[in-house]
């Protein structure tokens, strides 16, 4: 089969199987099979399992379920309420002090649970009420919510840079401490917009009509300082060289357990509920990684790879503009398709053009990464809207659409800051790893 007929094939019934809402990680698995069948008969099924195997036995694979535990456990005990009233005390008498407050809270929640559902949802169950009492706009709310519960896949501790760092070989503590750069300054930036938007139009974000004491607010920092110094310490073990990402989850979901335990917290229901979901969610991220891993083994041994890498490399543009390019498509899937699934679809075809073109493999991974969380609030398909839409059922779709345009075209535009100067990037993560 030619590389041609092979590529219209796989990804055009990979679609088909999409939109008849067939699960990807059973979609990709599928369709490997399918074409292995067609191409070299039962025999052709062996090299197929082999890749699959190989990638089961990656220790990398072991940091996902640890990661998650940490994530679920934060957000199932009262550290996430406390830590919200923490940045809801400290958020000031300013107009949109009360929404910026917010939008720290959501990115910190979708950094330590690196779910952006549990930190959307989160975030909106806990400070919705506080923001509705003090007359803010919904709309602008939500937005918020929205934009910032989605830098979770960003901010380390990340389970799909841990995946990017599986598919291309680049360092996962370089692309962590990337991602938290970038991270960083979008949030900044979203911040910088709530703060202009609350100043041009107050009624939108009122200032709150209350006055928080000194000695309330330093009575509030505890509750913060317990999950960020379990993020920082596992983070930093990590940049320094002192544990692998694995070894590093480990300590981290130990540490979770005895900061939730102190609390009085930990009983066998909550132990249970937590290993459930856990399982759950890992369980989805692990065959979706197999699923993957079987339809690019399968691609790449009948030539699909090479095929696609010449072809870019034969497109007569500059080199930047086929950086763009690239980034367009994953932005564009991102609206689509799950991110881990982009990633490992993706990236073994993208990397190496990147490296051939003498491009920084971080800076390119970590743009990459920003589009998938741009597409978490791209529609038709972005998940983020859908967690939205659970937290406000009376708002329009179309209500939620416009409420986070100005967000995706604030992050579309870090983006492009990030591409037109990339010093932002390699020089920040060098900077920080000292």
């Amino acid at each position: 089969m030619s590389p041609e007929i092979l590529t219209i094939g796989m990804f055009g019934l990979l679609l088909v199987l999409i939109m008849l809402g067939v699960s990807l990680s059973f979609a990709l698995g599928g369709v490997a099979v399918i074409f292995t069948l067609i191409m070299h008969g039962p025999d052709g099924l062996f090299p197929m399992i082999s890749a699959v195997f190989g990638t089961m036995w990656s220790i990398l694979l072991a940091a996902i379920p640890l990661f998650i535990f940490m994530g679920v456990a934060l957000a199932r005990s009262q550290i996430s309420r406390d830590l919200y009233k923490a940045f809801y005390v400290w958020s000031g008498r300013v107009n949109g002090g009360l929404l910026m407050g917010t939008a720290g809270f959501a990115s910190v929640l979708s950094a330590m649970t690196g779910s952006c559902a549990a930190s959307t949802l989160t975030t909106g169950k806990v400070g919705m009420p506080a923001m509705d009492r003090h007359g803010y706009d919904r709309s602008f709310v939500l937005g918020t919510i929205g934009a910032a519960g989605t830098l979770g896949i960003l901010i380390p501790p990340s389970i799909t840079l841990i995946v990017i760092g599986m598919t291309t070989g680049v360092s996962v503590g370089r692309l962590f401490m990337g991602g938290l750069v970038a991270g960083l300054i979008v949030l900044v930036t979203i911040i910088a917009y709530i703060a202009i938007r609350a100043r041009l139009k107050p009624e939108s974000a009122p200032a709150a009509d209350f006055s928080v004491p000194l000695a309330d607010k330093l009575r509030a920092l505890p509750t913060v300082i317990a999950p960020l110094v379990i993020i920082v310490v596992v983070l930093a073990s990590i940049f320094t060289g002192l544990a692998t990402p694995t070894e590093a989850a480990a300590v981290g979901a130990a540490a979770v357990v005895v900061a939730v335990a102190l609390r009085g917290e930990v009983n066998l229901r909550f132990l249970r509920e937590v290993s459930y979901e856990t399982a759950a969610t890992t369980g989805m991220v692990i065959w979706i990684i197999f699923g993957a891993t079987a339809f690019v083994s399968v691609y790449s041994g009948a030539g699909g790879i090479q095929f696609m890498q010449v072809v870019l490399l034969s497109i007569d543009v500059q080199p930047w503009i086929l950086i763009v390019l690239m980034q367009v498509f994953a932005l564009i899937l991102g609206m689509f398709l799950d991110p881990i699934g982009i990633i490992l679809l993706v990236l073994p075809i993208f990397f190496p053009v990147v490296v051939n073109l003498g491009f920084d493999p971080l800076w390119f991974c970590i743009i990459f990464q920003l589009n998938l969380c741009i597409g978490y609030i791209t529609p038709p398909f972005g998940y983020n809207i859908f967690y939205l839409k659970n937290l406000s059922p009376d708002t329009p779709i179309s209500v939620l659409y416009k409420s986070v345009f100005p967000y995706v075209v604030l992050m579309i535009m870090c983006g492009v800051v990030f591409l037109i100067f990339p010093s932002i990037l390699i020089e920040g993560t060098k900077f920080l790893m000292g």
